[in-house]
């Protein structure tokens, strides 16, 4: 068996050791010891990119944004459902994930941010939000661990009613806001509605593959909001 190893290691604006790590039956991005995103369960990440391309499918030029770049799934789902025309904001708080995506991390998931639709921004997603001045067919947020911060409290900005009047207006009539979650939350999906934006509250299954066939992994949330035309 393949001994688990640190390819790379950073810390996070509050203090928390970020590592890269390989093992014998994948990747993760681990913070302080707990893995926050792994290899082996990456089926919502995908699932959230084909909803919210999905709602796009009828724009000839469809403008995205997402944030969270991660391990990549998310970025890499959209890129292959969204057309050459399309372009792509990806706002990762951490400069060492951009990096290590630009090395070892890169195959993974096929090297989304070399893609010439991407823009990579290394910022808060919060901060970035707040002076956003572009608007939106899509909104992708798979920061930290939904409604409940997990390792950047700060995000919590972003779901409370200040931060969903944010987004909704940084999307264009009839655009879509989707959240992934670790867990549901009812109060969030309230939340979601009194801002405005028709919501829908779906499970998706984290695992994909001959896993998810077995009946293994668990489930995720997706939180989908949409704009009126």
């Amino acid at each position: 068996m393949k001994p688990r190893q640190v390819l790379a290691t950073a810390t996070t604006p509050e203090g928390g050791l970020l590592e890269l790590v390989r093992d014998a039956v994948g990747w993760n991005i681990d913070c302080d010891k707990r893995v926050l995103m792994t290899s082996q369960t990456h089926g919502s990440e995908r699932a959230m990119a084909r909803v919210a391309c999905h709602h796009v499918s009828s724009q000839a030029s469809p403008r995205v944004l997402i944030g969270g770049l991660g391990l990549g799934y998310t970025l890499r789902a959209a890129l292959d459902r969204l057309p050459e025309q399309a372009s792509v904001v990806c706002v990762e708080l951490m400069e060492a994930i951009v990096e290590w995506h630009a090395g070892p991390l890169g195959p993974l998931a096929e090297h989304p941010t070399a893609d010439p639709r991407v823009e990579v921004v290394v910022a808060d997603v919060v901060e970035h939000l707040q002076r956003e001045t572009g608007d939106f067919d899509a909104i992708l947020l798979d920061v930290d661990n939904g409604p409940i911060p997990m390792t950047v409290y700060s995000n919590g900005w972003l779901y409370t009613a200040e931060g969903l009047a944010r987004l909704r207006g940084l999307l264009r009539p009839g655009g879509v806001l989707v959240v992934w979650s670790a867990g549901d939350d009812e109060r969030f999906a309230r939340r979601m509605k009194t801002a405005g934006l028709e919501t829908e509250v779906s499970r998706v299954q984290a695992r994909t593959g001959r896993r998810k066939r077995r009946g293994g992994g668990h489930a995720h949330v997706l939180f989908v909001g949409r704009r009126a035309p």
